[in-house]
């Protein structure tokens, strides 16, 4: 999203003292961050952090909902064609909801379950709609400002965006924002460059947002969207494509969509459901097994939904995002998006839910069989959820690769284009998609490697997956449980209005940054 120079100054005027103070401290070495960060990037993070902060006026969910999913406009070096796939009145799309929401069951593991046997698990109402996307790829030899070609369709747009691809790679991607922020139009820029590094096409969902739909809206729209690159409906610009050739990709909460959706495969695959339940998707029938994917590309992802493995606040130093001790008295503003009806402690999910594999994928034991998956993090504050996942799919012979950049923020590659990892972060993704898609052994050349980038001179530096984390199963999941009470605790005090919260005009959920 741009901003005027008028709008930005007026922004940027009220911090200056701000600025200076962190200029100052940066400059004589005062900062704990100084000898990691160069100034740019030491005052764009600590604005960010100030902006995202408890200082900060919280604004209500409709309010960022409007400002984070406003489209931009379509200019510059990228083709968009917007597509929607509708519901095929041939199909039984319930029996498409009823397989997920049986996979849902299925892997709510007794441990989830101690206690919860009456609360509500998740929304039972939620059907499958019809979906809206945008085929983004890169569009060569215009500039910045050019804006997109007049009078052409939508499938004519598709159609010059396939003539500029060079490769077969498809992404399906999947967009930040925390379950209610951010859209695909918002994204294009990041897409398109995905397109333009890989030479391929970027099919970028637009997931229903909570909280107004909440678990599991946005995963039931994952496997729609899946399934229309498997196979398209018949007014689709698009043929069917193998599964050898999409890579599932996403960014922070994206990233939470991409394993999600692919432990969900792995469950049908795995539970009888769904090979006594045949299922047809525009007259197809879903073949079963479902084909996996050739790969995931994570950027950040989130993956524990309760934010409560050390990370979250031993990295707070190095990142923009609040912590929850940070966040813990602040109340998101009513609106008519939020509190829900019924209320509930979370924006995307029931209580009892937190730690269902599906909404906090860390909660997954079993990833046998899953493709190669590629992890880009920082030494953030959800450092430790990418580091228990790639642990436990590399013990589990899943091909890894595993990316920490030294003092890197959150999201840092798409934030931050000076900063020294952010070049290897986009040359080693591009690497990964080609790879798994065109190379000469697919997803089965992919050998596993981790590697810790050093923040000023990019150094690799090899390490064992061993060493990515002391957390063991048992205690992700002891931790975990513990976030889930103290949510569901604050829920139920705030929501009685004990110590003088839960006023009227108050949501009662931990206000969350944009993930």
């Amino acid at each position: 999203m741009e901003a005027s120079t008028p709008a930005l100054l007026k922004f940027l005027i009220p911090k200056t003292p701000f600025i200076l103070k962190t200029a100052l401290a940066h400059t004589l070495s005062l900062s704990d961050t100084s000898s990691k960060w160069d100034l740019r990037t030491e005052l764009t993070i600590r604005i960010l952090r100030h902006i995202l902060g408890p200082d900060s006026p919280t604004s209500t969910i409709t309010k960022q909902q409007r400002l984070t999913t406003k489209d931009p406009g379509v200019k510059g070096p990228v083709w968009v064609s917007k597509v929607k796939c509708d519901l095929s009145p041939e199909d039984n799309d319930a029996g498409l909801r009823d397989a997920v929401f049986n996979a849902i069951v299925e892997l709510n593991v007794p441990s989830d379950r101690e206690g919860n046997e009456k609360e509500i698990l998740f929304n039972t109402n939620c059907t499958p709609q019809p979906l809206e996307a945008e085929w983004h790829g890169y569009r060569a030899n215009v500039t910045p400002s050019t804006p997109e070609p007049a009078n052409m369709s939508e499938t004519e747009k598709y159609a010059s965006l396939i003539k500029e691809t060079t490769s077969k790679v498809t992404i399906l991607y999947f967009h930040g924002g925390a379950m209610f922020l951010l859209d695909p139009s918002t994204y294009r820029d990041k897409t398109s460059r995905l397109a333009k590094d890989t030479g391929g096409r970027v099919y970028s969902v637009r997931y229903r947002l909570a909280p107004q739909n909440p678990f599991p809206a946005a995963l039931l729209d994952a496997f729609h969207a899946y399934l229309t690159l498997l196979y398209p409906p018949p007014d689709a610009p698009h043929t069917a494509i193998p599964a050898s050739e999409i890579v599932f990709a996403g960014d922070s909460a994206g990233g939470n969509l991409c394993t999600a959706l692919l432990q969900l495969l792995l469950q049908l695959n795995r539970s009888s459901y769904f090979a006594q339940n045949p299922l047809t998707f525009h007259t197809h029938k879903i073949d079963h097994p479902i084909p996996l994917p050739a790969a995931l590309a994570l950027v950040s992802p989130w993956l524990d939904v309760t934010r409560s493995l050390p990370s979250v606040e031993s990295f707070a130093h190095f990142d923009y995002l609040p912590s929850p001790s940070q966040t813990h008295g602040i109340k998101i503003p009513s609106c008519p998006a939020w509190p829900s009806p019924p209320p509930r402690a979370d924006l995307y999910c029931e209580t009892a839910a937190l730690c269902h594999p599906l909404v906090s994928p860390i909660a997954a034991r079993d990833w046998t069989g899953s493709p190669p998956v590629f992890f880009s993090v920082g030494q953030e504050m959800l450092r430790d959820e990418g580091a228990v996942l790639a642990q436990r799919l590399h013990a589990q012979n899943v091909p890894v690769l595993w990316r920490e950049f030294e003092a890197a923020p959150h999201v840092f590659a798409y934030m931050l284009e000076h900063f020294p990892g952010t070049a290897i972060h986009f040359k080693d993704f591009e690497e990964f998609c080609r790879g798994v898609v065109e190379g000469e052994e697919g997803r089965k050349g992919v050998k596993s490697s981790a590697q810790f980038i050093s923040g000023k001179t990019v150094e690799r530096r090899a390490v064992r997956f061993e060493e990515l984390t002391e957390l063991g199963d048992d205690e992700v999941s002891r931790l975990m449980g513990e976030g889930k009470k103290r949510l569901g605790e604050k829920f139920e005090r705030e929501r009685s209005g004990v110590s003088g919260v839960g006023r009227e005009g108050e949501g009662s959920a931990e206000v969350r940054p944009m993930l």
